[in-house]
């Protein structure tokens, strides 16, 4: 340790070394920081994690029959059986799947109607397969949507991982809050339309009832009283043919309960040959009730058939009207497509609305130009959750930064040898940044900054923290006790604190190589090893210059 010794003594005996250390170091500290903004290195919540299972929501048109949203599941479901990872695939036609991890918030419970279908895809256990189920989804996203959404226009067809993290309505969310539901879907389909033009934005949908017309059947009480009718009859054959109903009950000694006799036409008798009102006319008229008299009447004597808008289902969040626009990531971060289609947003409706910032950081609030009407565009999802993750967990970095700093002032009883310490434990954000481009380099998928990363920085502070009170204390101790001059007290301590400060970090990198391999935990293992080097190397150097260059009179307190 001899040479290290006189290798920090002459730095400290040139001022000119002195600061080139000083100024290397802050080059060091703003180009890793450079590197989010530039997105050399990327943010993200979590990254992607490997899965034994995957699902497959289709979402046909509102007025789309149970029969078109067979056809573009097995078109789907072809697809996949061409896969030789995949063990067995499940259909739910007209309902959600059971629930699991992802559609506990997804609103799969709720899913009720002919237009949707959601497919379970069972894979190979995920340690036999060497393509991990984030990496299936996304190269068989562009053939089953572009082959499979054409079958019905407006079709959308997401592709759902298991989250690696808390379980979320989709990646991106924004929420659009207005009083007048057309107005609000009007706006809806401009957000999807940037949505789907803005890069890393998948599975774009819109959770609103489609604009369709339907026929509405009207029995008229007239006419039916003149054919020899009752109104009930009429109602009973109409559920009777086309929904079915229960008209009688059977009784058995294996069951608590009457056993309900449900009859309806058969699938081919009650389909129509088209969707229009004669196709329909023409049905009602195949379909006669005997009257009092004996005679047959058609429904189509006694039943109008009128053209309607249909009913919209209403969502309101907070009392409030509101549409969700979502979208999925494509192996990217949440952060930067939200960041890009804010701004596309604010670029192009200006145009149309007035456009301000609200409370929260990303939120925006759209006022018509023409009738004046208010809108506002909340962010949610996964995005929303890294947001808040990030945001506390610097609220963390913080507070912890604070605490420590007059933890040490209550110690040394001086700002000066406290703010020396402090910048110790804040500079192995360098090696973490680093570690995380690093390891991006030498990995096949993109290795994200996420939120254990900022976990291993945060657990860092106090090893930093630690190496600078080891060199401050004994530097203070031969200057007290021995009577060693500055320079060669602080090149002294840099020297024979090298070796067991150097032995910690071997340790924590040791015991932090199991996590850096881990899908989840690998951004706190990088963190760990790399933070933990530049910590080193900012103890030995870095720090001994500041501590050379406080004040005698500081220092020697």
């Amino acid at each position: 340790m001899k040479r290290f010794e006189q290798f920090v003594f002459n730095i400290l005996g040139s001022k000119k070394k002195q600061w080139t250390v000083i100024l290397l170091t802050l080059v060091a500290l703003a180009g890793s920081i450079m590197m989010l903004p530039t997105k050399v290195v990327l943010a993200k919540m979590l990254p992607g994690k490997s899965a034994n299972t995957f699902s497959i929501y289709v979402n046909a048109p509102t007025d789309s029959s149970i029969e078109e949203t067979r056809r573009i599941s097995e078109c789907v479901v072809s697809f996949l059986q061409k896969e030789s990872e995949v063990t067995d695939t499940e259909v739910y036609l007209g309902q959600g799947a059971p629930l699991d991890y992802a559609g506990l918030v997804k609103g799969s419970a709720f899913k009720n109607s002919e237009n949707v279908a959601e497919i379970v895809v069972n894979l190979t256990d995920k340690h036999e397969r060497e393509e991990p189920s984030f990496m299936m989804v996304h190269r068989l996203r562009p053939i089953i949507k572009s082959n499979c959404e054409a079958i019905k226009k407006d079709t959308v067809i997401q592709m759902i991982e298991q989250p690696a993290g808390p379980p979320t309505l989709a990646a991106v969310v924004a929420e659009i809050y207005g009083r007048n539901h057309e107005s609000t879907y009007a706006l809806s389909k401009k957000i999807a339309k940037i949505f789907k033009s803005t890069d890393g934005l998948v599975d774009i949908d819109i959770m609103a009832d489609d604009p369709y017309k339907k026929f509405e059947l009207i029995p008229n009480a007239d006419k039916i009283a003149r054919s020899g009718l009752s109104v009930e009859q009429v109602n009973k054959i109409l559920y009777l043919a086309f929904e079915g109903m229960v008209i009688a009950h059977k009784n058995s000694r294996n069951y608590p309960d009457q056993i309900g006799l449900f009859v309806r036409l058969s699938d081919k008798t009650r389909r129509l040959r088209d969707h229009s009102k004669a196709a329909l006319q023409s049905k009602l008229a195949s379909l006669k009730l005997m009257n009092q008299k004996g005679l047959l009447v058609p429904m189509s004597e006694v039943v109008t058939i009128k053209e309607v808008d249909a009913s919209p289902t209403i969502m309101q969040k907070n009392l409030r009207r509101m549409i969700n626009v979502t979208a999925e990531t494509d192996l990217v971060s949440q952060v930067y497509p939200l960041l890009d289609a804010r701004s596309r947003i604010m670029e192009e409706l200006s145009s149309q609305y007035e456009i301000t910032t609200t409370d929260y950081l990303f939120n925006l609030r759209l006022k018509d130009k023409k009738t004046g009407e208010i809108f506002d565009l909340k962010w949610d999802g996964e995005m929303k959750v890294t947001l808040d993750t990030f945001r506390d967990l610097g609220a963390a970095f913080i507070a912890a930064l604070i605490l420590i700093f007059l933890l040490l002032v209550v110690y040394y009883k001086n700002f000066t040898i406290s703010g020396i310490v402090l910048a110790g434990s804040f500079l192995s954000i360098i090696g973490v940044i680093i570690g995380h481009w690093v390891a991006d380099l030498v990995t096949e998928h993109t290795f994200f900054l996420t939120a254990t990363s900022l976990i291993g920085f945060i657990a860092l502070m106090g090893i930093s923290s630690r190496n600078s009170l080891l060199l401050i204390d004994f530097a203070k101790a031969l200057m007290a006790e021995k009577g060693f001059d500055k320079q060669h007290a602080i090149a002294v301590a840099s020297a024979t604190r090298a070796k067991p400060i150097m032995l910690t970090a071997i340790a924590i990198i040791l015991g932090s190589a199991l996590l850096a391999s881990d899908p989840i935990f690998g951004g706190l293992g990088v963190a760990l090893i790399s933070g933990t080097v530049a910590a080193v190397i900012v103890s030995l150097i870095f720090i001994p210059v500041l501590m050379y260059r406080a004040k005698a009179m500081d220092f020697d307190k």
